[in-house]
């Protein structure tokens, strides 16, 4: 079996959202970035934990996943976030910009549909904190049909946590090292 996929989000994963009070985790700094198609004068404040870069390369070095960004923020991401916390470049699902007001407007996370297409049936760990319960039915059924797949979903206002990259490395090393010919 070939590694799985690391799809990786960042709103709500490596960026995380301000609680009520507009407040982020005190272990994030904060950034001024300046998105494709974005004017320079106007640049998107990000708030990313330095932590965040030394424990996703722990992961990568390990070489049990293959990772890829998974976000609206498509090449952008490896562009402009991922350099701030020190990762390589990284491929991206190359996501549609959907015109739609929610994130679920077919009662799934909108990204699913573009997700599944690009898998076909390669194994996946997908950390993104905006599944519903049908995006685990969709993993649990990839899974009970020979495609391993785990989510992950972190508290969009705390974000990736150190246990959900142990729960990501434990759920692969329990991985059969080949399929069955």
């Amino acid at each position: 079996m070939r590694p799985p996929y690391l799809l990786l989000d960042i709103d709500g994963v490596l960026i995380p959202f301000p609680n009520a009070d507009g407040s982020t985790p005190a272990t994030h700094a904060r950034h001024d970035v300046v998105p494709t198609g974005r004017n320079a004068d106007n640049p998107v404040t990000v708030w990313l934990d330095p932590a965040h870069g030394p424990m996703l390369m722990d992961v990568i070095r390990a070489g049990l996943v293959t990772p890829v960004w998974c976000t609206s923020w498509r090449q952008d991401a490896t562009a402009l976030i991922g350099p701030l916390l020190g990762l390589p470049s990284l491929p991206h699902v190359d996501l549609s910009r959907p015109q739609i007001t929610t994130s679920h407007p077919s009662g799934y996370l909108w990204k699913r549909d573009h997700v599944d297409a690009w898998l076909g049936d390669a194994p996946a760990v997908w950390i993104d904190d905006d599944f519903t319960g049908l995006d685990h039915d969709w993993a649990a059924e990839r899974t009970a049909t020979g495609t391993p797949t785990l989510l992950v979903q972190p508290d969009p206002h705390l974000g990736l946590q150190p246990e959900h990259l142990t729960e990501v490395t434990t759920w692969v090393s329990q991985l059969p090292t080949a399929r069955a010919a």
